[in-house]
């Protein structure tokens, strides 16, 4: 057994199979893969790693394992040592493996059109790990964690899918926690004991198939929790400077026609440090913003919530901007940032009330029913033309 201390969850066991899978050369590469990018150049103390975030969701799916059993033994047994509770601990360790250099900031780079799920079912199937299992697995093989991650098998292991990946995963639940706690922020905070002591497994009166709801003692701690992904992408996901940050990266990226590996061992050589030496280096005034931090700034934004008309609106006033000779297109970086991060009901996460009847969360929750999509478009400018380029915006955007 190995011991981790996690800032988040506190003490994190893992056994044989995962102490020899965090040795691997795949989940050692996450230590040097930022979990939010470059964020750490606007948040300074979000340096934390998808290391610790596949360390913090493995414990947690053993929770919500857990959690989930007491009320279904026959679909999930209980105890330690359960296959499918081993299956889908592990299917949270390696979720992530595939993810680029600064994660999420470029992650559209890949050869062959992968994308990071793509590159993790590679590495899965990699010597690395078959070792790791022909070593400690004890008949568990990769194959079936690979299954679970495509969205399981059987009712079991279509519910055990949605505990790594769905609407109620410990993705989500570790990572909001995380990244508020590294950024120094309080938006990512929500009542995680509450919510695992009022998840269960709840099986659709009309799709027949079995998923994680809630009961109605814990709508609240669900609430919270969707409050704190809402404003956790408002205040730090899209943040203004984080994402001209990351436009300058991916323009460095597309210049140098650099693309992530399709091969899995070419892919295990890069990470953050690769990548940043070769920031360090380059003289591409897009290195330059972001290793000196001298990004473009902000010549326009809309508002956080945008109709489709108004997006339309956007892009037309773009394309005059630029087809009437105001504004040259080499001055433009246009971010589109969007989000439903409160769209729960999408995977029909339902509410069980004392009654006993069902209700899609959407429907149970008057909160929740109100909420609107993110969407804030912003365009970003070279300093010496930054004036220019928001008046000629601004004044097409006004007349319009």
């Amino acid at each position: 057994m190995l011991t981790l201390r996690d800032p988040v969850h506190g003490f994190v066991r893992a056994d044989e199979l995962e102490a020899a899978l965090l040795d691997s050369r795949p989940l050692q590469r996450l230590r040097f893969v930022h979990q939010l990018g470059l964020t750490s150049l606007v948040f300074p103390g979000a340096e934390h790693s998808r290391f610790a975030h596949v360390v913090g969701a493995m414990d947690l799916a053993g929770r919500v394992y857990d959690a989930l059993s007491v009320h279904a033994p026959d679909l999930l047994p209980p105890g330690p040592r359960a296959r499918e509770r081993r299956l889908v601990r592990l299917a949270a360790l390696l979720h992530d493996l595939g993810h680029a250099p600064f994660s999420h900031s470029a992650e559209g780079l890949f050869e062959d059109g992968l994308d990071h799920e793509a590159m993790t079912r590679r590495l899965l199937a990699s010597d690395d790990v078959a070792a790791c299992f022909a070593r400690h697995g004890d008949g568990v093989e990769p194959a079936e964690v690979a299954a679970l991650l495509r969205r399981g098998e059987g009712p079991a292991g279509r519910l055990l899918a949605q505990v790594v990946s769905g609407e109620l995963d410990v993705d989500k639940m570790d990572y909001l926690l995380r990244d508020s706690l590294h950024c120094g922020v309080r938006y990512g905070s929500y009542d995680l004991d509450r919510l695992l002591d009022t998840v269960r497994p709840l099986e659709d009166p009309d799709g027949g198939g079995w998923g994680i709801g809630v009961e109605e003692g814990g709508l609240h701690a669900v609430e919270a929790l969707v409050m704190a992904r809402y404003y956790m992408f408002t205040q730090v996901y899209f943040n203004p400077t984080g994402k001209a940050l990351e436009l300058h990266l991916n323009e460095w990226l597309r210049e140098s026609g650099r693309r992530w590996p399709a091969d899995p061992e070419a892919f295990l050589a890069l990470d953050d440090v690769e990548v940043t030496v070769e920031l360090r280096r380059s003289s591409s005034p897009h290195a330059r913003a972001i290793v000196g931090r001298r990004h473009h700034p902000l010549a326009f934004e809309t508002d956080e919530h945008l109709s489709p008309d108004e997006r339309r609106r956007f892009e037309a006033v773009l394309a005059a901007v630029v087809a009437d000779g105001e504004v040259e297109a080499d001055d433009l970086l246009v971010s589109r940032s969007a989000k439903d991060p409160h769209r729960l009901e999408a995977s029909g996460v339902l509410v069980r009330h004392r009654d006993g009847r069902l209700e899609p969360l959407a429907e149970a929750s008057h909160f929740i029913r109100h909420l609107g999509r993110i969407e804030r478009l912003r365009v970003y400018s070279p300093a010496e033309r930054c004036a220019e380029v928001a008046a000629a915006i601004g004044r097409r955007w006004r007349e319009t």
